[in-house]
Protein backbone atom coordinates (compact mmCIF):
# COMPACT_ATOMS: atom_id res chain seq x y z
CA UNK A 1 0.00 0.00 0.00
CA UNK A 2 2.80 2.44 0.85
CA UNK A 3 4.46 2.30 -2.60
CA UNK A 4 1.06 2.80 -4.23
CA UNK A 5 0.32 5.75 -1.99
CA UNK A 6 3.69 7.34 -2.71
CA UNK A 7 3.21 6.91 -6.45
CA UNK A 8 -0.24 8.45 -6.41
CA UNK A 9 0.99 11.42 -4.40
CA UNK A 10 3.86 11.98 -6.80
CA UNK A 11 1.54 11.85 -9.81
CA UNK A 12 -0.88 14.22 -8.14
CA UNK A 13 1.82 16.78 -7.36
CA UNK A 14 3.16 16.72 -10.91
CA UNK A 15 -0.04 17.15 -12.90
CA UNK A 16 0.53 19.76 -15.60
CA UNK A 17 -1.54 22.97 -15.37
CA UNK A 18 -4.28 23.65 -17.89
CA UNK A 19 -5.07 27.09 -19.28
CA UNK A 20 -7.99 28.25 -21.38
CA UNK A 21 -7.88 31.74 -22.80
CA UNK A 22 -10.47 33.67 -24.80
CA UNK A 23 -9.33 37.00 -26.24
CA UNK A 24 -11.42 39.48 -28.21
CA UNK A 25 -9.98 42.72 -29.58
CA UNK A 26 -11.36 45.69 -31.49
CA UNK A 27 -8.45 47.62 -33.03
CA UNK A 28 -10.58 50.60 -34.23
CA UNK A 29 -7.90 53.11 -35.37
CA UNK A 30 -4.75 52.76 -33.26
CA UNK A 31 -1.76 53.14 -35.58
CA UNK A 32 1.46 51.29 -34.82
CA UNK A 33 3.78 54.22 -35.60
CA UNK A 34 1.79 56.69 -33.50
CA UNK A 35 1.50 54.22 -30.64
CA UNK A 36 5.26 53.71 -30.56
CA UNK A 37 6.12 57.39 -30.53
CA UNK A 38 3.40 59.17 -28.56
CA UNK A 39 3.51 57.37 -25.20
CA UNK A 40 0.81 55.71 -23.14
CA UNK A 41 -0.14 56.65 -19.57
CA UNK A 42 -2.03 54.45 -17.13
CA UNK A 43 -5.00 55.80 -15.21
CA UNK A 44 -6.51 54.23 -12.10
CA UNK A 45 -8.19 50.96 -13.13
CA UNK A 46 -11.85 50.30 -12.45
CA UNK A 47 -13.16 47.07 -10.98
CA UNK A 48 -16.24 45.16 -10.01
CA UNK A 49 -17.51 45.62 -6.47
CA UNK A 50 -15.34 43.81 -3.97
CA UNK A 51 -12.14 44.01 -6.02
CA UNK A 52 -11.30 47.67 -5.37
CA UNK A 53 -8.20 46.80 -3.34
CA UNK A 54 -6.72 44.97 -6.32
CA UNK A 55 -6.72 47.93 -8.70
CA UNK A 56 -3.22 49.22 -7.91
CA UNK A 57 -1.77 45.71 -8.03
CA UNK A 58 -3.46 45.18 -11.39
CA UNK A 59 -1.94 48.36 -12.85
CA UNK A 60 1.50 47.59 -11.39
CA UNK A 61 1.67 44.06 -12.78
CA UNK A 62 0.15 44.89 -16.16
CA UNK A 63 2.58 47.77 -16.62
CA UNK A 64 5.53 45.49 -15.79
CA UNK A 65 4.42 42.99 -18.43
CA UNK A 66 3.90 45.75 -21.02
CA UNK A 67 7.32 47.29 -20.40
CA UNK A 68 8.99 43.89 -20.57
CA UNK A 69 7.16 42.84 -23.74
CA UNK A 70 7.26 46.18 -25.58
CA UNK A 71 10.44 48.01 -24.52
CA UNK A 72 10.14 50.38 -27.50
CA UNK A 73 6.99 51.97 -26.04
CA UNK A 74 7.14 54.99 -23.75
CA UNK A 75 5.01 53.85 -20.83
CA UNK A 76 3.95 56.12 -17.94
CA UNK A 77 3.05 53.84 -15.00
CA UNK A 78 0.12 54.66 -12.74
CA UNK A 79 2.17 56.19 -9.85
CA UNK A 80 3.95 58.53 -12.27
CA UNK A 81 0.65 59.54 -13.90
CA UNK A 82 -0.97 60.27 -10.55
CA UNK A 83 2.03 62.24 -9.31
CA UNK A 84 2.18 64.36 -12.46
CA UNK A 85 -1.56 65.04 -12.39
CA UNK A 86 -1.41 66.04 -8.74
CA UNK A 87 1.60 68.31 -9.28
CA UNK A 88 -0.32 70.04 -12.06
CA UNK A 89 -3.17 70.80 -9.64
CA UNK A 90 -5.60 68.57 -11.53
CA UNK A 91 -6.60 66.13 -8.78
CA UNK A 92 -10.20 67.40 -8.72
CA UNK A 93 -10.42 67.27 -12.53
CA UNK A 94 -9.07 63.71 -12.43
CA UNK A 95 -11.59 62.69 -9.76
CA UNK A 96 -14.49 64.10 -11.74
CA UNK A 97 -13.25 62.48 -14.94
CA UNK A 98 -12.99 59.10 -13.20
CA UNK A 99 -16.51 59.44 -11.81
CA UNK A 100 -17.88 60.37 -15.22
CA UNK A 101 -16.20 57.32 -16.73
CA UNK A 102 -17.61 55.05 -14.03
CA UNK A 103 -21.14 56.24 -14.76
CA UNK A 104 -21.05 56.79 -18.54
CA UNK A 105 -18.00 54.93 -19.87
CA UNK A 106 -16.80 58.23 -21.36
CA UNK A 107 -13.82 60.44 -20.59
CA UNK A 108 -14.98 64.06 -21.20
CA UNK A 109 -12.81 65.61 -23.89
CA UNK A 110 -11.42 68.66 -22.09
CA UNK A 111 -10.69 66.78 -18.89
CA UNK A 112 -8.99 63.95 -20.77
CA UNK A 113 -6.78 66.35 -22.71
CA UNK A 114 -5.66 68.17 -19.57
CA UNK A 115 -4.78 65.13 -17.48
CA UNK A 116 -3.12 63.30 -20.39
CA UNK A 117 -1.00 66.37 -21.12
CA UNK A 118 0.02 66.51 -17.46
CA UNK A 119 1.00 62.82 -17.60
CA UNK A 120 2.99 63.50 -20.77
CA UNK A 121 1.35 60.99 -23.09
CA UNK A 122 -1.06 61.07 -26.01
CA UNK A 123 -2.63 57.70 -25.26
CA UNK A 124 -4.33 56.61 -22.06
CA UNK A 125 -4.74 53.02 -20.83
CA UNK A 126 -7.88 52.24 -18.87
CA UNK A 127 -7.91 48.78 -17.30
CA UNK A 128 -10.94 47.11 -15.76
CA UNK A 129 -10.90 44.05 -13.54
CA UNK A 130 -14.24 42.54 -14.52
CA UNK A 131 -13.85 39.42 -12.41
CA UNK A 132 -11.40 37.40 -10.35
CA UNK A 133 -12.08 34.18 -8.47
CA UNK A 134 -10.08 31.36 -6.91
CA UNK A 135 -11.63 27.95 -6.14
CA UNK A 136 -10.51 24.47 -5.20
CA UNK A 137 -12.33 21.17 -5.45
CA UNK A 138 -11.34 17.78 -4.04
CA UNK A 139 -10.90 15.31 -6.85
CA UNK A 140 -9.48 12.14 -5.32
CA UNK A 141 -8.99 10.63 -1.87
CA UNK A 142 -7.75 7.36 -0.43
CA UNK A 143 -8.55 5.90 2.99
CA UNK A 144 -10.00 9.21 4.13
CA UNK A 145 -6.95 11.21 3.04
CA UNK A 146 -7.25 14.06 0.57
CA UNK A 147 -4.81 13.34 -2.23
CA UNK A 148 -5.77 15.54 -5.15
CA UNK A 149 -7.43 18.93 -5.53
CA UNK A 150 -8.23 20.92 -8.62
CA UNK A 151 -7.20 24.54 -8.07
CA UNK A 152 -8.95 26.96 -10.43
CA UNK A 153 -8.39 30.67 -10.99
CA UNK A 154 -10.64 32.66 -13.32
CA UNK A 155 -10.05 36.25 -14.43
CA UNK A 156 -11.80 38.66 -16.78
CA UNK A 157 -9.70 41.63 -17.79
CA UNK A 158 -10.60 44.56 -20.03
CA UNK A 159 -8.23 47.10 -21.61
CA UNK A 160 -9.33 50.26 -23.38
CA UNK A 161 -6.95 52.75 -25.01
CA UNK A 162 -8.02 56.37 -25.56
CA UNK A 163 -6.44 58.98 -27.82
CA UNK A 164 -6.37 62.24 -25.83
CA UNK A 165 -5.92 64.28 -29.01
CA UNK A 166 -9.47 63.61 -30.19
CA UNK A 167 -10.99 62.02 -27.04
CA UNK A 168 -11.84 58.76 -28.79
CA UNK A 169 -11.39 55.06 -28.08
CA UNK A 170 -8.79 53.71 -30.51
CA UNK A 171 -8.31 50.12 -29.24
CA UNK A 172 -9.99 47.77 -26.81
CA UNK A 173 -9.74 44.15 -25.87
CA UNK A 174 -11.03 41.69 -23.31
CA UNK A 175 -9.45 38.52 -21.95
CA UNK A 176 -11.20 35.68 -20.12
CA UNK A 177 -8.70 33.35 -18.51
CA UNK A 178 -9.25 30.05 -16.72
CA UNK A 179 -6.15 28.49 -15.19
CA UNK A 180 -6.34 25.18 -13.37
CA UNK A 181 -4.16 22.35 -12.14
CA UNK A 182 -4.50 19.24 -10.05
CA UNK A 183 -2.22 19.24 -7.04
CA UNK A 184 -1.70 17.71 -3.64
CA UNK A 185 0.19 20.82 -2.54
CA UNK A 186 -1.42 23.57 -0.45
CA UNK A 187 -0.86 26.37 -2.95
CA UNK A 188 -2.99 28.61 -5.13
CA UNK A 189 -2.54 30.47 -8.39
CA UNK A 190 -1.74 34.04 -7.38
CA UNK A 191 -3.49 37.22 -8.48
CA UNK A 192 -0.20 38.45 -9.91
CA UNK A 193 0.28 35.27 -11.92
CA UNK A 194 -3.21 35.54 -13.38
CA UNK A 195 -2.70 39.21 -14.32
CA UNK A 196 0.64 38.41 -15.96
CA UNK A 197 -0.91 35.70 -18.11
CA UNK A 198 -4.08 37.61 -19.00
CA UNK A 199 -2.13 40.81 -19.61
CA UNK A 200 0.32 39.07 -21.90
CA UNK A 201 -2.52 37.71 -24.04
CA UNK A 202 -3.85 41.24 -24.56
CA UNK A 203 -0.45 42.86 -25.08
CA UNK A 204 0.42 40.30 -27.76
CA UNK A 205 -2.40 41.74 -29.84
CA UNK A 206 -1.46 45.41 -29.60
CA UNK A 207 -0.17 47.02 -32.81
Amino acid sequence: MRPLLATLLLLAACTAPQMHSTVQVHPIELQRADFRSAGIAFFTPSSVTGQEEDRQALAFTFTEVLQRSRPELRVVPLPESLSAINRAGLSEVYRKMANDYRITGIFPRDQLRRVAAAAGARYVAQLKLAGFRQDSKERFGLLGLRMLETKVTTMRLFLQIWDANNASVVWEGTEELTYSYDSAAERTITFRGAVEQAGQELINRLP
